[in-house]
Formats: C-alpha cells, structure tokens, sequence
C-alpha cells in the first residue's frame, strides 16, 4: 500500500487528506443525527408535565434548551408562550431555522471533498501524462520502463480521487435525506406542541387565578 501511495506522487497527500476529513465528518455527523439525540421521545412529555403542574421556571427552560435541537425549538416557543399565537409561530420557525443549520453542519465541505477529489485525481493524471511525454522526447519510445512511472501515477491518482469522491458524494446524499426526515419529524412536533398551547387570555386568566390566591393565603 505505501508503494502505491508512494507512486501515486504528492498529489496523494491531499487526497489522503479529503479521505480522512470526509470518513471523519460522515462519522460525526451519523453519532449527531441519530433519532433519539434529535428528537427524544422524553421532551413532550417533560414539557406537557410541567405545563400541568406550572412549573415551567426559567430553570426548566434552559435545561430543555439544552438537551436536543426539539428541545430548542419547544423552548423557544415557551419562552414566548404568554405572546399572541403567531408570534410564539415567529419564534418556533426562526429557532428552526438556527437548529436546521446546525444539523447541516460540515455537510458544505464533505459536499466539497466529494466535488474536488475527482479533480485533484485528473490532475495527477495530467501531471503523469506530462512525464510521460517529457520522458518521449527525451528517451524515445524504445524504453517501457522510463514511461511507467508517469502512467502509473497518472492511474493511481485518478482511482485514489475517485475511490474517494464516491463514498463522500454517497455520504452527503444519506446524512441530507435524514436531516430532510429529522426536520419533518420536528416541524409535527413543534405544530402538534403549538395546538396544544394555552390561548394568552387563559393564560392571563390562569396568572390572575394565581395572583388572587396568593392575596387570600397572605
């Protein structure tokens, strides 16, 4: 293999380097999007507990906050929940749009390394087609051995680049259909948790309730 890679000429080290970088994003990427890390199915119920019982207290709100991108979204549109319905919608969809973005994460460079493999390999293939003439008009044609090495890191360097375009490009086609599935997932949840929200006047009622009960126990 170090033969190969030795053959392949310079043009090997930052091929070998998108194939590092690449196997490194698709593995992070899949341990992240994982189903149960993005969308638990504990926070609803979490949320609908403490909704019950009135306890949802800043605290809460940052520990929701912070345990799941649906967890971000809800917390956004509790954090707003005493507002009219469509500015709770405003706010759920702009912490949607921020959780989106983050889900898509190093997805441009591994879309990248899948687009500039395949070149970096023609270019080796180019610059071995050039030693091979270079070595034509010095030596001839009478010696196979003088034009060997010019082929042969023509051909490596075009099989490494496409040996790691493909499963980049495959890799960036998977991890975007399951963020596309995760952020479909989000958006039933985030409608069916905004449905499911109190109307402002029953929360003022609910906050007047509280305020009266407070002055009799005093």
């Amino acid at each position: 293999m170090l033969e190969i890679v030795i053959a392949g000429g310079w043009l090997m080290v930052p091929i070998i380097a998108c194939s590092v970088i690449a196997a490194a994003i698709i593995l992070e990427r899949l341990w992240t999007l994982q189903e149960k890390r993005v969308i638990p199915k504990h926070v609803v119920s979490y949320v609908r507990e403490w909704m019950q019982h009135n306890e949802l207290e800043p605290e809460h709100l940052q520990r929701l906050h912070e345990s799941s991108p649906l967890g971000q979204i809800l917390a956004a549109g509790l954090a707003s929940r005493f507002e009219d319905r469509e500015i709770v919608r405003e706010r759920i969809e702009d912490s949607g749009r921020h959780v989106v973005h983050e889900l898509e994460r190093y997805l441009n460079p591994l879309h990248t390394i899948a687009a500039i493999s395949p070149l970096l390999g023609l270019l080796g293939t180019v610059i071995g087609m050039i030693k091979v003439f270079a070595s034509i008009m010095e030596n001839g044609v009478g010696n196979p051995a003088s034009l060997a090495g010019g082929i042969s890191e023509a051909l490596i360097t075009t099989a490494a680049g496409l040996s790691v375009a493909i499963p980049a490009l495959i890799g960036h086609r998977y991890l975007r259909s399951r963020i596309d599935g995760l952020v479909v997932k989000m958006e039933k949840e985030a409608w069916r948790f905004l449905e499911s929200l109190p109307s402002r006047d029953a929360y003022a009622y609910d906050r007047r309730d509280a305020r009266e009960r407070m002055k009799r126990s005093a």
